[in-house]
C-alpha cells in the first residue's frame, strides 16, 4: 500500500522513488513486523493468560518440561498477524508470488490454528485428527501448486540442481507433486522442530533470510546471469515477505526465548514451515532448503526412523524423537540443545548461500 502512496507522491518529489526499491522496502518490513511483534506481544499474550490457553506437556517427556505445563501457546498468531500487516504495508499488492506465499502461509496457520483451538479451549486432546490435518494440508498445497503450474512460464518450472552450472532439467507436470511434497513437508518439518523454548524460530528466520536475499537475485536479471540461476521475473518481491517474516520471527523470540513467555503453536508452526517451503518452491530453490533446513530435515528423518524402527523390531534407537528430546534425555541442557541446533542452521544456510557460487 505504502508502495501505491510513493508512486503518486512521486509527481511532488522525486525521493518518493526511493521506495521501488525492494532492497529498502525488505528491510523496512523486517523493522515493521519486528515493532509490531514487540507492541501487540505484551497484549496477546496477557490475552492468552487470561482465557487460560496453555501448554499441555506430555507425561513421558523429559521432566525438565513439566513445569512448561501452562505457559500461554497459540502465540504464533502474532508472527501471522506481523507479517500479514507488513506484507500489505510494503510489498507490491499487484505481484502474484506475493499472494500466493503469503495467502498459502496464512491458510495452513489457519489449519494449525483448528488444532490448537480445539487441544487448548475445546479440551479435546486429539485436536484436529491427523487426517483431516493432513487432508487440509493436502488441498492447499495442491490447489496452489496447480496454480503456479498453469501460470507459469517454461523457466518457472525448472529444477534448479546445486553445485551444478546450468543443469536445470525441465520437470513439466512433475512440478506439482514436487512442490506440493515441499510445501506439506516443510510445514511438518517444523512442526516437529518447535519442541523446545526458540529452537523452530530462529531457524526458520535464518533459512528464510537466506531464501528472501536468493529471491532477490533470482528475480534480478544481471545477478541472475552473473550466478548463473534462471532469471523469474517478478519473484524478487518475495523479498519483501521473507523480510517480514525476519522481523516477525525475531519478534516472536523476544518472548519465545528461554525460558518462555509464550508458545507459537501449530498455528505458528505449520504456518512458518509452509512459509518456507512456498517460497522455496517459487524461487525453484527446494533443493537448496533441503540443505539450508538440515535442522528441521533431522528432526522429522529420527521421527520416521523410530517409529519404523520399533514397529519393526520393538526396539527405539532414540532415547525419544523428535531428536532435540533425545539429547535431552542424554542429559544437555535445553539452552545447549537450542543453540547448538540454531549453530548448526547457520553453517547449513552458508552451505546454502555458497551454492550460488560455487558451480
Amino acid at each position: 500500500m505504502i508502495l501505491y502512496l510513493a508512486e503518486y507522491l512521486e509527481q511532488f518529489h522525486s525521493g518518493f522513488s526511493v521506495f521501488q526499491y525492494i532492497t529498502l522496502r525488505s528491510v523496512l518490513a523486517a523493522i515493521t513486523a519486528l515493532l509490531i511483534s514487540f507492541m501487540v506481544g505484551p497484549y496477546m499474550i496477557r490475552r492468552l493468560s487470561r482465557y487460560r490457553i496453555g501448554q499441555v506437556v506430555r507425561d513421558d517427556g523429559p521432566e525438565t518440561h513439566l513445569n512448561k505445563a501452562g505457559t500461554p501457546t497459540m502465540g504464533g498468531a502474532l508472527i501471522l498477524v506481523a507479517i500479514a500487516i507488513t506484507t500489505l504495508l510494503w510489498g507490491r499488492l499487484d505481484n502474484k508470488y506475493v499472494w500466493v506465499v503469503l495467502l498459502t502461509t496464512l491458510a495452513f496457520g489457519a489449519v494449525g490454528w483448528v488444532d490448537d483451538y480445539r487441544k487448548l479451549v475445546l479440551q479435546d486432546p486429539r485436536g484436529l485428527a491427523s487426517r483431516y490435518k493432513y487432508l487440509w494440508q493436502s488441498v492447499i498445497a495442491l490447489v496452489v501448486a496447480v496454480y503456479l503450474y498453469y501460470t507459469a512460464q517454461p523457466v518457472d518450472t525448472q529444477l534448479v540442481v546445486p553445485f551444478f552450472k546450468n543443469v536445470n532439467p525441465q520437470l513439466g507436470w512433475l512440478f506439482v507433486p514436487l512442490a506440493y511434497f515441499v510445501v506439506v513437508g516443510s510445514s511438518n518439518a517444523v512442526n516437529l522442530t518447535d519442541g523446545l523454548d526458540g529452537l523452530a524460530v530462529m531457524p526458520t528466520v535464518l533459512v528464510c533470510g537466506a531464501l528472501g536475499l536468493i529471491a532477490y537475485l533470482t528475480g534480478h536479471a544481471q545477478f541472475a546471469k552473473y550466478l548463473s540461476i534462471p532469471h523469474l521475473v517478478g519473484v524478487g518481491e518475495i523479498a519483501v515477505f521473507c523480510g517480514a517474516l525476519v522481523g516477525a520471527g525475531l519478534g516472536f523470540l523476544w518472548f519465545n526465548a528461554y525460558p518462555a513467555m509464550v508458545f507459537m503453536g501449530d498455528v505458528g508452526a505449520l504456518a512458518l514451515g509452509a512459509a518456507l517451503g512456498i517460497v522455496a518452491v517459487v524461487t525453484r530453490q527446494e533443493l537448496v532448503l533441503l540443505i539450508m533446513g538440515g535442522v528441521f530435515v533431522m528432526e522429522t528423518v529420527s521421527v520416521i526412523l523410530q517409529v519404523a524402527s520399533f514397529k519393526l523390531t520393538g526396539k527405539r534407537i532414540f532415547k525419544m524423537a523428535p531428536l532435540h528430546h533425545h539429547f535431552e534425555l542424554k542429559g544437555w541442557p535445553e539452552p545447549r540443545v537450542i543453540v547448538r541446533f540454531w549453530i548448526i542452521t547457520v553453517i547449513l544456510v552458508l552451505v546454502g548461500l555458497a551454492t550460488l557460487k560455487i558451480r
